[in-house]
């Protein structure tokens, strides 16, 4: 960088782990290219914390206990537009806070892991002008995302650029540049030594993955099938449930084909060494698992942005979905059962992933605004701080 260096402000959310993963990913590239004042910021916990617990526990249970609720909310509201009311009340929440903490960052832009927009409402509110960028983190569009005043969206894929472009979002401001995840997915790394130790090189390893929180149901059920095929060893990573990993340690314990984790964060590591993975289609374990050249399975996607992705994903031929164990333990015995299949799913899978997002995300970034040349057009850092004085 050089001697002006930018101020970032990352916006996002902790429902789910995925939003804080993207943000974390792009602030370590902008770290790797010399821009170090970045501040992410988790607006609704900030904000509301009250209503962030009660709707973070909503958003956790919905998987156990209410999927076709949450779902059918999310596809009924998938085609809101910007001007109407119930997106203006979303897009309110936070926007007292974020007016405070622009004054106190005095940040040059403004990105958006999660679509909780009160940045183009305070905009128009305080007359304040600042660049913003969506990072879509799913594979699917929901109408959340999409608002006029929004200067760039990056995207997973070509055909959501395309989408984006047929629901009005201008070609000029959309990139398919892949989901931002950890450098370290696009680097090669030495197995670890503790998880090897314990694998039959003469089997293939599956790599089962609960979440973040540990939701994915029927996970007990499906491992049993498994680990009955002569072929198959199971890695179980069961995020924050700690219930989880102790229940899989007690029904399974001692098991020679199976290895139980709780929350893990060499994960580039482990899908490394991995055959395949099942897991729940959020969108950037699917996006490491592209990365990580992995064939997925979707073991019972619930309804919403999840089982959009999964069925995006089964369409490109890189993912197959199951409800139910038997079904599931097939379609992984037909993949390993010879090397052709799984060679054509390979190619397809290099097909469909971007590697480096974050990095092609953070370079456009860069040049769009922050390079010599954007600076004396289009960019000028005392446009942006402060705030009018008595702006409210």
């Amino acid at each position: 960088m050089d001697s002006i260096s930018p101020k970032i402000m990352i916006l996002y959310a902790s429902y789910g782990d995925g939003h804080y993963q993207a943000s974390k990913a792009i602030e370590a590239c902008f770290h790797h290219r010399g821009v170090h004042n970045v501040v992410l910021i988790d607006l609704m916990a900030l904000a509301h914390p009250l209503i962030n617990n009660l709707t973070r526990f909503i958003y956790i249970q919905s998987f156990r206990t209410l999927p076709a609720v949450y779902g059918w909310v999310y596809n009924i509201t998938k085609d809101m537009q910007p001007d109407k009311p119930f997106a203006n009340i979303l897009h309110s929440f936070g926007m007292r806070k974020l007016e405070e903490m622009i004054r106190e960052h005095e940040p040059d832009l403004i990105i958006h892991t999660f679509p909780q927009l009160a940045m183009p409402k305070l905009m128009k509110k305080t007359g304040l002008s600042l660049p913003i960028v969506n990072i879509v983190t799913d594979f699917d569009l929901h109408g959340r995302w999409i608002h006029p005043d929004i200067d760039r969206y990056y995207v997973a894929t070509e055909d959501l650029r395309l989408e984006g472009m047929e629901r009005g979002i201008p070609a000029e401001r959309i990139i398919a540049t892949g989901i931002p995840i950890k450098p370290d997915f696009d680097q090669t790394h030495q197995p670890d030594p503790e998880v090897i130790q314990h694998l039959d090189p003469t089997k293939k390893t599956v790599l089962l993955m609960a979440g973040a929180y540990g939701v994915m149901q029927g996970i007990r059920d499906i491992i049993q099938p498994l680990l009955d095929s002569p072929n198959l060893q199971v890695i179980a990573i069961c995020g924050k449930n700690t219930e989880l990993e102790r229940g899989l340690k007690s029904m399974f314990g001692g098991h020679p084909g199976l290895q139980v984790y709780g929350f893990v964060h060499q994960v580039a590591r482990l899908m490394q060494i991995c055959d395949c993975i099942i897991t729940k289609p959020g969108g950037i374990t699917l996006s490491e698992a592209l990365a990580s050249r992995l064939p997925v399975f979707l073991y019972r996607p619930v309804p919403g942005q999840e089982r959009n992705n999964a069925l995006y994903l089964e369409s490109k031929g890189i993912a197959s979905i199951s409800y139910d164990p038997k079904t599931l333990t097939g379609q992984i015995k037909s993949l390993f059962a010879g090397e052709e299949q799984l060679e054509e799913w390979k190619l397809k899978i290099d097909a469909l992933r971007k590697p480096n997002s974050a990095e092609r995300i953070v370079g456009d970034i860069l040049e769009m605004w922050f390079s010599t040349d954007a600076r004396t057009t289009t960019w000028a850092p005392s446009d942006t701080r402060p705030l009018p004085v008595g702006a409210h």
